[in-house]
């Protein structure tokens, strides 16, 4: 847990959030809206699925944000023979005091990166679900608290089935947005070479631009944003149209609604407001909504 906490109001946020992107940036070249919308999943405290085809940086964006934010990262790639124990910890007999000493897993970290999570068993990923919804670990019935911050950031590749577990609803509602990073255009990806050409290495150098006290801070900023009541009504609207929708075959649940409040109340801060607008609703409706509707069977193919 952070030693301490930055004090606040929304309107220090987006500052903070700014400098964060820009360092970002440095790496993450072109890509100022995903980097925006992964930071705004942290603001909100909640956990980021990025799902898009490998080599799109999805791992060095994770990178990235840590090293910016001074936060501890562990990166745990998932494989098919990877076990709970082996994500969370588990306890191990110490002969010498004749007694068991719960070890930590790499779950026990500020930022923990998932490297293509669906290629762990069920049982596996599952392992997963208490700590991103309760932000702790039950080992021999004693529970464990992990660290704040906490974000989870789950990488999956979308097009590569053969030998994947598909993440079930219930997990996949656990994250409160899935982006995808996407292909850059022909001018970023000639500014990417460029850049790589002139710093003759691969590694980036970032600066710490916030401390973890502050990050924290900057989430219980976010809570104090305003949301008046015809927003929460367009909020319910928009979910309810998942509902309704013919297309659909399960639309999203209360949880997608107040992860559309969370992540638009982070995305007002981050534009330097302290009260949420129907623009910050639509900037984000569809990362924190496509995940949890389910499409009718038949139109898969369409």
């Amino acid at each position: 847990m952070a030693d301490r906490i930055v004090d606040m109001g929304p309107a220090d946020v987006g500052r903070q959030a700014q400098a964060i992107v820009a360092e970002v940036e440095k790496v993450i070249v072109g890509k100022r809206s995903v980097i925006e919308l992964v930071l705004a999943g942290w603001l909100a405290d909640g956990h980021v699925l990025i799902e898009d085809v490998p080599g799109l940086a999805k791992t060095l964006l994770a990178r990235s944000l840590a090293r910016v934010t001074d936060a501890e990262m562990t990166r745990i790639q998932f494989t098919p023979d990877l076990m709970p124990a082996d994500v969370t910890g588990s306890s191990i007999w110490n002969p010498s005091n004749r007694e068991f000493e719960f070890r930590p897993g790499p779950i026990f970290s500020n930022v923990v990166l998932g490297d293509e999570i669906n290629r762990a068993p069920p049982k596996t990923q599952a392992a997963m679900l208490e700590a991103m919804a309760e932000r702790q670990v039950t080992i021999d019935g004693v529970s464990h608290r992990l660290p704040r911050p906490f974000l989870v950031m789950a990488t999956q590749n979308p097009i590569e089935f053969e030998g994947t577990y598909p993440l079930p609803e219930a997990q996949m509602d656990r994250f409160l947005l899935r982006v995808g990073v996407g292909y850059p255009d022909a001018e970023v990806e000639r500014e990417i070479l460029r850049r790589r050409v002139d710093r003759g290495q691969d590694e980036v150098d970032l600066d710490v631009v916030v401390d973890r006290a502050t990050l924290v801070g900057m989430q219980q900023a976010v809570e104090r944003v305003h949301v008046s009541e015809r927003i929460l009504g367009y909020v319910v609207e928009l979910v309810a149209a998942t509902r309704s929708e013919p297309r659909l075959q399960t639309g999203a649940s209360p949880r997608g609604s107040l992860a559309l409040v969370k992540l638009a109340r982070a995305m007002a801060a981050l534009r330097d407001r302290d009260f949420v607008t129907p623009d910050d609703v639509q900037s984000v409706a569809v990362p924190a909504l496509a995940h949890r509707v389910i499409l009718r069977p038949e139109l898969w193919v369409r």
